[in-house]
């Protein structure tokens, strides 16, 4: 019989698209051999006898959190018992971070730097806040400076959810104004000091002890909420779509690809996280069944933990951006492409055909579709 000490217990939901209901349950969690339980609430019976379940973690459950469980998108919309809530409350806090206009060229490079610094990633979007947006976030915080609006309106931010322990007070010191150090010099280890040449002050942003919960859910609100999804930057014209499995973004591997994109001299026009659900996924990748024996394990995998979709665009209008972007990806097989492309996307970072660090639009005039898919239905839906 395992001990409260040895399980976290939540309330979940997963919303079953083909019967358009959603079906709550208890979610049992075992940390000591990352197995899992459902007991249906409505039925009151088990739904899912304790099983081990590959791709999750600790660090994977908690408020708000989106955990597949054999191809079911379960969100954690609550504590089930106290001791849980206890002890899940002393080890992930979660906090908002925003990277600035100035740096969005460099964002690649940051989550590299944010990655690393044990820092998780649960949610992430680029949004372009309207003066509007600005003034009702900043509200509240008695921050609504014309410096501070004018910067964040000025162009496509990116917002984080970040999570980890002491996170919150771990952000504010990467972003906090510099200090110097015994010895006279400043800690160059930190994401201020690091790009501030750059992008001068306030590049930044972080929520405090107070604000965090709430910053978070303005930028990345509860489905059941009223509160307004802010618009995706999407343009939806001459554009490619790529997606980080999640097999990468697992591996914390979303920075390297991002900014190897970004060095290439591609633009990331939009860029979104996402947990995709079976029905959803075995549309995108309609077009492969019957024509790559691989379709099926390509489908479990694109279900099986949260993916980032991005627009890929070019300065250079004359570009194929379709065709120029899936040369950079490389083949299809990472065998293959270290061979024959060693500095390809999936040369790199791939592992297998299946997981192959990417996807990307296979023919020119994939690339708006796929990308209208993912930041039109799948983002307003």
């Amino acid at each position: 019989m395992s001990t409260d000490s040895e399980r976290y217990v939540f309330e979940a939901e997963w919303h079953d698209k083909m019967a358009c209901i959603t079906r709550k349950f208890l979610l049992y969690y075992y940390l000591t051999d990352n197995s899992v339980e459902l007991f249906d609430v409505k039925t009151r019976k088990t739904f899912l006898r304790r099983t081990k379940c590959e791709g999750v973690d600790e660090s994977n459950f908690y408020v708000g959190a989106v955990v597949t469980i054999f191809a079911r998108s379960m969100k954690l919309i609550s504590f089930a018992d106290f001791s849980t809530k206890t002890r899940v409350s002393q080890k992930i806090q979660k906090t908002l971070g925003i990277i600035m206009p100035d740096l969005h060229d460099k964002i690649g490079e940051m989550l590299k730097r944010i990655l690393a610094e044990n820092f998780k990633i649960g949610n992430l979007k680029m949004v372009h806040l309207s003066r509007e947006d600005a003034m009702d976030f900043f509200r509240e915080k008695g921050d609504n400076s014309a410096l501070m609006l004018n910067r964040i309106t000025s162009g496509p931010i990116l917002a984080l959810e970040l999570l980890g322990q002491d996170c919150i007070s771990r952000w504010l010191e990467q972003i906090a104004p510099n200090e110097i150090s015994e010895v006279g010099e400043k800690d160059s280890s930190t994401l201020r000091v690091f790009y501030e040449k750059e992008a001068g002050e306030n590049a930044f942003y972080g929520s405090s002890n107070e604000t965090a919960e709430q910053d978070v859910k303005f930028f990345f609100p509860d489905p059941m909420s009223e509160k307004r999804e802010l618009p995706n930057t999407a343009t939806i014209t001459d554009c490619t779509c790529c997606i980080i499995k999640p097999h990468a973004v697992t591996s914390k591997l979303a920075g390297d690809i991002i900014d190897d994109i970004q060095k290439k001299g591609f633009l990331i026009t939009a860029m979104q996280l996402f947990h995709v659900d079976p029905v959803n996924v075995e549309e995108f990748l309609e077009v492969y069944k019957g024509v790559l024996p691989d379709y099926g394990a390509m489908v479990a995998e694109l279900q099986s933990g949260p993916c980032i979709a991005m627009e890929i665009k070019r300065k250079d209008e004359s570009v194929n951006v379709p065709v120029e972007f899936r040369k950079f990806c490389g083949p299809m097989d990472p065998e293959i492409a270290k061979h024959v492309r060693p500095d390809t996307l999936r040369a790199k970072y791939g592992k297998t055909k299946v997981q192959n660090a990417v996807h990307c639009s296979d023919l020119p005039e994939d690339g708006i579709l796929e990308v209208q898919y993912f930041f039109k239905i799948l983002s307003e839906s």
